[in-house]
């Protein structure tokens, strides 16, 4: 029997803050079962056949009961599943684990509690307020801001916490924030001790109100759930310590669109520098279904005195395609590479590979101009690319080489995708980000031209002048271009608008 249950601890929100631990155990999982403030980006981690299981409550609204719950994990496991309940912050901490482990343990089911980070002091480092400061706190107390509402009697002790000169923090107290503080102003705390809650701790959705136990509940206007209460003179070190909401895209929305297995790159970087990485994919990459073709294609490879990859994808799929047909990079011979674009060249790169032409320009006007003084009449090219792309590279070849074939490793298709979810997308992002001309124009038909005017507030940034170009043509304004052709030159060109 492989079957176990890990008790998993997601962190307070940033997927990042996950223990190494934890995101192994969400890799291997066949069952996951998840809490509401989960981020959702940890799912994507699973393995494709995983089964997840929304278990979320929310204020009022639980999508199962915790007995519920509890059933579930025993009969999930018992089906021999390795399954992972995975819960915000950590598990332990006001996260009802202890009767999940309890229940497992019951039926004898093997379990394993992976610790998470707490919101109780990972919202506070992000906010920049530590928790505990010599010569200020030498202590901190976390505390439920929402006790069992069928207790008979309360349990939170205000007139001890009163007396306290620690650090206090109230986890799911939103609610109940008028009542804790004028507990503890009853019980003698000074009006005038500091309060903060942080809303969305550790995200770029992150906000904080700052005040008094006298004043805090005129300054929440702005807060929402998720959120904390920190209560204690702490408070004031934010002034100087704030070092998240000060990095360069803090609050900006960006909607990355390229394709879902390219977009990590891109959206670390951005989450990276504070900003919120929307990912819409408007492309999916599919290998060349024409096994003939390329058959043919990777049989004559050695005859060929030129070999031009277009881009990453195309690298990738060449050489999944030289192991599909029992071959090694052997087979191309003397055959010089060309690469358009820095990251085409390093894929190749990275395979041991020297690749002799990179246009300083990477589009594909530039290759030319550099291929045409050093090729000559007699030269034989390869093309590797997309199924769709632009001709002006095989036609301006063809007035110089012997030959040219332009051979299709993949194609680019539109993902199954819901034009109202894109169109709810858009309203909440400020700025949208295209890589490629392809994922402009797949933006488009999904969103509809009938739409076009809900981009009219919005920055458009491209990666490149033929990327800009598409845009121009379907009608969408306030369009910037990045410098350099790259991931990284589009990272920059967000930092600027």
């Amino acid at each position: 029997m492989k079957a176990k249950v890990y008790l998993v601890g997601a962190g307070p929100g940033d997927e990042n803050l996950i223990t190494v631990k934890g995101l192994n155990c969400i890799k291997k999982a066949d069952v996951i079962v998840y809490d509401n403030l989960v981020n959702s980006d940890l799912l994507d981690c699973a393995k494709e056949t995983s089964e997840k299981i929304y278990a979320g409550k929310k204020i009022n609204a639980h999508t199962l009961p915790q007995n519920d719950i509890n059933k579930l994990l025993v009969n999930k496991a018992k089906e021999n599943n390795i399954v992972v309940r995975l819960k915000g912050g950590d598990p332990f901490v006001f996260g009802r684990g202890g009767e999940e482990a309890l229940e497992l343990q019951a039926h004898n089911i093997p379990f394993e509690v992976v610790p998470g980070i707490s919101s109780s002091i990972a919202a506070a480092a992000y906010a920049g307020i530590p928790v505990t400061h010599r010569g200020i706190s030498t202590s901190f107390h976390v505390i439920t801001g929402h006790e069992d509402p069928t207790k008979e009697k309360e349990s939170v002790n205000y007139e001890a916490l009163a007396q306290l000169e620690g650090t206090l923090v109230f986890l799911m107290g939103l609610n109940n924030l008028e009542k804790i503080c004028s507990r503890l102003i009853n019980y003698g705390k000074s009006l005038n001790t500091p309060v903060a809650v942080i809303s969305k701790g550790t995200t770029p959705m992150q906000k904080i109100a700052v005040g008094t136990l006298e004043n805090i509940q005129d300054k929440i206007q702005d807060i929402t759930y998720p959120a904390i209460i920190m209560i204690g003179e702490v408070i004031n070190l934010r002034k100087t310590l704030d070092w998240f909401e000060k990095t360069p895209l803090f609050g900006r929305k960006i909607l990355v669109t390229r394709a879902r297995h390219q977009a990590s790159k891109l959206s670390e970087k951005i989450k990276s520098l504070g900003a919120d990485a929307i990912e819409f994919p408007t492309i999916q990459i599919e290998p060349n279904k024409d096994k003939t073709l390329l058959k043919q294609t990777y049989n004559k490879l050695d005859a060929y005195d030129w070999i031009i990859f277009t881009s990453v994808n195309g690298v990738e799929e060449f050489f999944k395609n030289l192991k599909g047909f029992n071959k090694d990079i052997r087979t191309i011979g003397n055959a010089k590479l060309c690469a358009i674009g820095e990251a085409t060249k390093n894929a190749l790169q990275e395979r041991y590979l020297n690749v002799e032409i990179t246009p300083k320009e990477y589009i594909a006007e530039a290759l030319i101009e550099e291929l045409k003084q050093r090729i000559n009449s007699e030269d034989k090219i390869l093309i590797l690319r997309a199924d769709v792309a632009r001709k002006i590279l095989p036609q301006e070849l063809k007035k110089i080489a012997a030959q040219i074939d332009v051979v299709p490793l993949y194609q680019t298709i539109i993902p199954e995708h819901d034009s109202q979810n894109l169109r709810k997308l858009v309203a909440r992002a400020d700025t949208i980000t295209f890589a490629s001309s392809s994922t402009v124009s797949n933006f488009m038909q999904i969103l509809g031209k009938e739409n076009l005017s809900l981009l009219e507030e919005k920055q458009i940034a491209c990666i490149g002048p033929v990327t800009q170009s598409t845009a121009v043509k379907l009608g969408l304004k306030n369009i910037k271009m990045a410098k350099e052709y790259t991931i990284q030159g589009l990272v920059n060109l967000l930092l600027e608008i």
